[in-house]
């Protein structure tokens, strides 16, 4: 009785190696791209929730709360929370309805209990990508446009 084992070949096993190095190569190019728009939308949309949760708290508790937004240090987030860091390459700049197009500083909203506040659009951009976050002054919505 003879048994025959039969294997792959060294010229075999070298093409299924550069075949697979190459996929890998090609999907760490893409996923390098993606990264970027991902903190990009994900930025946007914590801002927005942070607003809406500082809306929240105000009416709950029956008590003005504020949302910061410092320009400066790129940083955002309820008064007397920590806060939060916009990453490296998103700009922000706040188009207020009184004072126009604010690029330094500090930028708060204020929510009364009511929900009812004072604010603007805030609007994040990237290269050529643009967020914008409107705010409805009357009802207190959250409304995101643009994005990727």
């Amino acid at each position: 009785m003879k048994i025959n084992f039969k294997g792959f070949t060294l010229l075999e096993l070298i093409i299924v190696l550069f075949l697979i190095t190459l996929i890998l190569g090609l999907s760490a190019v893409f996923f390098t791209g993606f990264l970027p728009a991902a903190k990009f939308d994900a930025t946007g949309r914590e801002i927005s929730a942070i607003i809406r949760h500082t809306r929240s708290l105000a009416r709950i508790n029956m008590e003005s709360r504020t949302f910061m937004i410092d320009l400066d240090n790129n940083s955002y987030g309820i008064v007397g929370v920590p806060v939060k860091y916009i990453p490296q390459g998103i700009l922000i700049k706040v188009i207020d309805p009184f004072s126009g197009e604010i690029t330094h500083g500090k930028y708060s909203i204020v929510f009364n209990p009511a929900g009812a506040m004072t604010g603007g659009t805030m609007i994040l951009s990237q290269g050529k990508r643009i967020l914008q976050i409107e705010l409805d002054p009357i009802t207190g919505a959250v409304l995101i446009r643009g994005g990727s």
